[in-house]
């Protein structure tokens, strides 16, 4: 008996639909992890006693192993193929997150949170990868669709991880749950996909550094990781500490952040075709520096969600439009923007920690609109994003 889970004698419907339905499940499934894993930050902190400079530096580690993993990522992909890579990198995605509810102390919390980051970039390089293949065979943007599905990941994943804390479940027992779900799909979807693994080429280079057009793709893409990275990270504990939200309440920020990027990013392959992916990511970017300048001058719940939220509808095209921009110059330059962007999840989160820890969190949510204007400004000058 075949252990392929799509024999010649399966139905031949089944497998279109799951291949039609692949790439979406990967993009959701990043999208679940990172939202649960970002929802209960808190619940973390307070069960290990963290302050906001030691919390930083386990962000840190995160962003560490991010941005330490991309020549492996572009390695992995360049050898086996973006399908291959997404199931390896996925089930060590699904391994690590339990782990993370596990740790028992500070520094092994740090060394999770380095294998979580390795894992989560890895699995992102391979299904954007993906993501760009076939935005190239459908002859149609679909990136920004695709990037929707990890907004109904992060958006539904906030909402859960709401009502779960609501409930007092520990971490550990949420994120074992989720995990368990999303192991067979992850599978079943991977052997639905068509085999892509590439001809040797030993002249091939694997990976770069991003040079070019390539570096304003990049610093837009590091600029929107930073913003995307540190609401998810801090949100919620922007919410308890300076709003005073409860505990099933300070998820509400981040999903009021993912809902309205879900929104956009579903029809922003619509905008793309009707004006250009220069002048959405511009006019976006200016319309979340007011969302951030709301959150920070607010001092109840409604509003600060309203802020979060307008933030979200203005980020939303970043990511997609760049990456797609990326791609179309193949995976090693979509590794060499990715390399920018997880620099700025390197980064973004740790210092937002540091600067609340001296200066408030009102101080470091401020410099995330000023990020917003310095990707508003540098959209206009990239000849590739279009």
């Amino acid at each position: 008996m075949t252990t392929e889970l799509f024999t010649s004698a399966s139905p031949s419907p089944l497998r279109r639909w799951w291949r039609r339905i692949a790439i979406p499940l990967f993009f959701l499934l990043l999208g679940m992890v990172f939202a649960t894993w970002a929802a209960r930050i808190p619940a973390i902190r307070d069960h290990l006693q963290l302050d906001a400079a030691t919390l930083a530096l386990v962000l840190l580690c995160g962003g560490i192993g991010a941005v330490g993993s991309f020549p492996l990522a572009a390695w992995i992909t360049g050898h086996y193929g973006a399908r291959h890579s997404t199931l390896y990198s996925g089930l060590a995605l699904l391994v690590s997150l339990p782990l993370l509810g596990l740790a028992p102390g500070l520094w092994s919390l740090m060394a999770v949170c380095t294998c979580y980051g390795a894992a989560s970039s890895c699995f992102d390089v391979a299904i954007n990868a993906l993501g760009a293949q076939a935005e190239r065979d459908a002859g149609r943007p679909i990136m920004s669709m695709l990037h929707g599905w990890f907004c109904v990941g992060t958006f539904s994943g906030a909402l859960v991880a709401s009502g779960v804390a609501g409930l007092g479940v520990a971490p550990v027992w949420h994120f074992l749950l989720l995990s368990a779900l999303f192991v067979w799909p992850l599978y079943a979807a991977y052997q639905a996909m068509p085999d892509d693994r590439p001809e040797h080429d030993p002249e091939r280079q694997l990976f770069v550094l991003p040079h070019g057009h390539l570096v304003v793709l990049g610093v837009i893409a590091f600029c929107g990781a930073i913003v995307e990275g540190s609401v998810a990270d801090w949100s919620g504990i922007y919410m308890k500490d300076h709003i005073g939200a409860s505990d099933g309440a300070t998820p509400l920020a981040y999903a009021a952040f993912a809902g309205m990027m879900l929104v956009v990013r579903m029809i922003g392959d619509g905008l793309k075709a009707r004006y250009d992916a220069r002048r959405v990511v511009s006019v976006g970017t200016l319309v979340a520096s007011g969302g951030i300048a709301l959150a920070v001058a607010s001092g109840s719940m409604a509003p600060a969600i309203l802020g979060f939220a307008i933030a979200g509808i203005g980020v939303a095209a970043v990511f997609p439009f760049v990456f797609s921009a990326a791609g179309r110059h193949g995976s090693t330059a979509l590794a060499a923007v990715a390399t920018l962007g997880y620099s700025g999840s390197l980064i973004g989160p740790p210092v937002f920690g540091f600067l609340a820890h001296g200066w408030g969190l009102q101080a470091a949510l401020a410099l995330l609109g000023v990020l917003c204007l310095a990707m508003a400004a540098s959209s206009r000058r990239a000849q590739w994003l279009q």
